[in-house]
């Protein structure tokens, strides 16, 4: 039934829309495709090892053992782990601003099969595990008409077999825009903007969470602290991009 759903959306998109990139503007590029072609997409850099074994942090070099950075030692984190798809630079930002800021749901395909790729091979058969995209503020999200990091959790429960649950976690507070933000200054604007829905009482589950960007870690990690305190078992987070 999604795939049909998938299909028709694609043909309307490909109907009304010219099938070229929308980051160039040049390369032809089909819905399927999330309107990004192959020249673009050659610009993505998949994040491989060394990584830091916390946050995922990349870093160039011949590290062959697990380790931990510099950043992670210094802070109290409540996932276990952070894993993202592909490095945030180049047309992944051009893609994921143009995605929720503007309304460009078109690049969904294109973020999601990033995410999908890299993630799913690790997750896929894991037992007592449930995925929960971060949640948006209720005002944001009339604003916006669409949780970006929902889409995407959806995506990624679909392809693992994984239940997605939105109801657990919610935002508690709005806060101010985390762009212009210095890492200290992210943690505190976030600290506490999260918590367990009333009610929401969990058993040791595993819980994955899904955003669009890491950067800080500081969003993901309150949510964990969140979900801990309600009862979780052990967060992990997954994310299309990671920012350096």
């Amino acid at each position: 039934m999604r795939t049909a759903i998938q299909t028709a959306v694609n043909t309307t998109l490909g109907f009304f829309y010219p099938e070229v990139c929308a980051l160039c503007q040049e390369e032809p590029a089909t819905a399927k495709e999330g309107f990004v072609g192959a020249e673009c997409r050659r610009q993505v850099r998949f994040i491989r090892p060394p990584f830091c074994r916390r946050c995922g942090l990349p870093y160039d070099g011949d590290l062959t053992a697990p380790f931990e950075c510099g950043n992670c030692r210094g802070l109290t984190l409540h996932f276990s782990s952070a894993r993202s798809a592909v490095v945030a630079k180049t047309v992944m930002l051009e893609a994921i601003h143009h995605f929720k800021y503007s309304r460009a749901l078109w690049f969904e395909n294109f973020l999601a099969d990033l995410l999908i790729a890299e993630a799913a091979p690790v997750l896929r058969g894991q037992k007592d595990s449930y995925i929960v995209p971060v949640p948006l503020h209720p005002l944001k999200e009339r604003e916006r008409e669409f949780n970006q990091a929902e889409i995407l959790a959806a995506r990624l429960s679909r392809a693992t077999g994984i239940p997605l649950n939105t109801k657990w976690l919610r935002r508690v507070r709005p806060t101010a825009t985390q762009t212009l933000l210095r890492r200290d200054e992210r943690a505190t604007n976030l600290r506490g903007a999260f918590a367990a829905r009333n009610g929401a009482k969990l058993n040791g589950e595993r819980i994955i969470i899904v955003d669009d960007v890491f950067t800080t870690g500081a969003t993901t990690n309150d949510c964990a602290r969140a979900l801990i305190a309600a009862g979780a078992g052990d967060v992990c987070v997954w994310t299309v991009a990671r920012g350096l």
